[in-house]
């Protein structure tokens, strides 16, 4: 029988603590959302200053990285690159932004943030990420 990692609440919390220090160091206000490996979210912080509807797209962020086992901006290039129909696809966010966790290459969980560019929102989960390895 197969044993499986998972994220504890020492991880979540660990995880959160580095994104939000890494938005703050930045002035940016953003929603942090720690998911398992399922997508359901197992945390939530919304910095002062970020709009609420970021709280919405965070979780898909997070949920779609999670189900997807990749970071959301693949979904999102695919669509820039052409592949419009990729929109209508069930459960997922094609905004990057959303990172998995990894450990021995299965994901464990993911990380979405949303609130500011694209770019800084996958700076911010990556943040997050690392901060547990």
């Amino acid at each position: 029988m197969k044993t499986k990692a998972f994220l504890s609440q020492t991880e979540v919390n660990a995880i959160l603590a580095a994104a939000r220090e890494e938005a703050q160091n930045n002035g940016w206000n953003v929603t942090i959302v720690v998911a398992d490996d399922g997508g359901h979210p197992l945390a939530l912080e919304r910095l002062d200053g970020c709009a609420p509807i970021a709280a919405y797209i965070a979780t898909e962020k997070a949920r779609s990285a999670a189900l997807g086992r990749r970071e959301t901006k693949g979904y999102e290039d695919m669509v820039n690159n052409g592949r419009n129909a990729f929109l209508s696809a069930p459960v997922v966010c094609s905004l990057e932004g959303g990172v998995p966790v990894l450990v021995d290459g299965n994901v464990i969980g993911a990380v979405g943030v949303s609130g500011v560019t694209a770019a800084q929102d996958a700076q911010i989960a990556k943040a997050g990420v690392a901060a547990i390895g």
